[in-house]
């Protein structure tokens, strides 16, 4: 008779099979055991005894153990995983919304299970040469106290093959992690003006601003160290109730979160990104700025969006809707001889009956506003289609009249005229116009 083993799954038969055979005695034979009892005394149904009494009632591996489904539910989607995997794309949460969207119905273990095994097609990381340096400590600060901002910059590739640079603009609470993104053409003055106005309206005016030294915000230091404002970056710093701190250039732990998240957008929101136009594009962002400010954050041991309504908005102050605030909204743009005004690289015209040599344009989804030079008059609207041919307005030329006489002395004459002749005349039958067709 063979050895009775316990390994794993086997014990509780063993015990029952030992029970058996103190009962039995030497009567007892391991071929002829009663199964129907042995399944009453371990709990195991009789099917399973039957395989485990072939065995010598040793629980062996099965021979499919090790071997895979030749068809999965990845099956169909591994070449969309592979060409995220060779652009460097490995977080599995970015992978899985991409596969939900073209019909994928599994989980996220499947994926990471996949990408550990294909991690050969993952980029080489880029070896670090220069050491850290010494031990450093992050910059804290208090509910509300001080926002981060800075410009990142990605290439569009258009529908017609050309490429162009999109800059976006980044902005985040150092406290609660609370964020907002926004996308321009550029990464002018005005355009950092117009998406710092959108982020306070967003967020809620702090008492600081980190950011680097930018040319739109710093022109350099005196001979103490202090910053030597922009003249257009301080007036706007009064205008809106805030101050601006300067971090030192290559020390992420000042400014690190904000240059954080646009790794984080460049990452996330940007891998394989579709849009029509800049304003599509922004609606996405603001879409999934609502999304990621409404999820547990580790960082921050909370929901973003609930950590800055509970503890930053009592700090914070709201933006007025005032006419200054108006004036960094639209930027001034001069008007050409031919009547048009340049925004965003296109050409949009302007009423003749304007008699001034600027005018302010602000472009609010896909529609665009022309206004005086003061803000007080709406001059026209134009559809922004993003089309780079010029974009013309109605009474945009003056309409030359062409010359006409009037009499100089009263009109005495007069004359009458009179309906269509009646079909009874004698010219009748020389009216072939009223004759029918043969």
């Amino acid at each position: 008779m063979k050895e009775l083993y316990s390994n794993g799954f086997a014990l509780s038969i063993a015990q029952a099979i030992e029970e058996m055979k103190a009962e039995q005695g030497d009567s007892f034979s391991l071929d002829r055991i009663n199964l129907a009892e042995l399944e009453r005394r371990s709990g195991v149904s009789r099917g399973k005894l039957r395989r485990l009494k072939r065995n010598g009632f040793q629980d062996l591996p099965r021979s499919t153990k090790g071997r895979k489904h030749a068809n999965t539910k990845l099956s169909g989607y591994t070449g969309i995983i592979d060409s995220l995997l060779q652009q460097g794309v490995k977080n599995s949460s970015v992978i899985l919304d991409r596969l939900r969207h073209v019909g994928f119905d599994g989980g996220a273990t499947i994926i990471k299970e996949y990408i550990a095994s294909h991690k050969h097609l993952i980029p080489a990381k880029r070896q670090q040469i220069a050491p850290q340096g010494n031990r450093g400590r992050r910059y804290t600060t208090g509910p509300g106290e001080a926002y981060q901002m800075d410009w990142g910059f990605t290439d569009v590739l258009d529908y017609s093959g050309q490429t162009y640079r999109a800059a976006c603009f980044a902005m985040i609470c150092h406290h609660c992690g609370q964020r907002y993104i926004e996308f321009f053409p550029n990464a002018r003055q005005e355009n950092l003006f117009i998406g710092m106005i959108h982020a306070f309206q967003y967020m809620g005016i702090p008492r600081f601003v980190l950011t680097d030294n930018m040319k739109s915000v710093v022109l350099h230091r005196d001979l103490q160290g202090h910053p030597v404002w922009q003249k257009d970056y301080e007036s706007f710093m009064k205008t809106v109730g805030f101050e601006t701190k300067l971090c030192k250039p290559r020390h992420p732990f000042t400014k690190g979160k904000v240059e954080r998240l646009v790794r984080f957008v460049k990452e996330n929101f940007l891998v394989d990104r579709v849009f029509y136009n800049v304003t599509d594009l922004n609606w996405q962002a603001l879409e999934w700025c609502n999304t990621q400010n409404g999820i547990y954050h580790r960082a921050v041991d909370g929901v973003p969006q609930q950590i800055h309504d509970v503890a930053c908005s009592e700090q914070l102050r709201v933006l007025p809707e005032t006419y200054p605030i108006r004036f960094y909204l639209c930027p001034e743009r001069r008007i050409s001889f031919d009547g048009f005004v340049n925004y965003e690289g296109r050409r949009f015209g302007v009423p003749y009956s304007y008699p001034g040599a600027t005018a302010r344009i602000e472009r609010s989804g896909d529609t665009l506003y022309i206004y005086s030079a003061d803000l007080k008059c709406l001059l026209t609207t134009h559809d922004v289609t993003w089309s780079r041919r010029d974009s013309f307005c109605e009474g945009q030329y003056k309409k030359f009249q062409e010359p006409e006489e009037f009499p100089t002395a009263p009109v005495r004459t007069q004359i009458l005229q009179l309906p269509k002749r009646p079909g009874g005349l004698s010219f009748a039958k020389f009216d072939f116009d009223e004759e029918e067709p043969l």
